[in-house]
């Protein structure tokens, strides 16, 4: 199953620092097992901190969600040499970020959903899902 789901669409800050979006259904909704979810962030001049967030649950309350760790193509090396695949638990924007990115996030989440905190200014023009 791949099809593409909006997590969040549109949204201008408005002076309220934080929002956070609707569930959305994850793989492990589908009784999918590969888990793979590739959430792409599409924003013009945000200021702010993106968690993607995912519950276990059928029936998820808040208290239910934690923060997924994210990973993308940028890597680090060690003074060993030891090169490790860069993982985000949140998206931190402490200067305006006009960019689309994407970023992989491997389990089996019935949902899915964004938290945005400190939110400064700016457009997230869209977060969506590949699943």
């Amino acid at each position: 199953m791949a099809d593409t789901v909006t997590i969040l669409s549109t949204s201008v800050f408005s002076g309220s620092t934080t929002l956070t979006s609707e569930k959305v259904k994850g793989d492990a909704y589908f009784g999918q097992s590969d888990g793979l979810h590739t959430i792409t962030v599409n924003l013009n001049d945000f200021i702010g901190t993106i968690k993607i967030q995912g519950s276990l649950e059928t029936t998820p309350s808040d208290g239910d969600f934690f923060d997924i760790n994210l990973s993308d193509e940028e890597f680090t090396v060690d003074v060993s040499g030891l090169v490790t695949k860069k993982v985000l638990d949140n998206l931190i924007y402490n200067v305006s970020e006009t960019s689309m990115k994407s970023y992989n996030a491997t389990g089996n989440f019935v949902w899915l959903r964004a938290d945005i905190i400190n939110w400064q200014s700016g457009t997230i023009s869209s977060i969506e899902m590949n699943r």
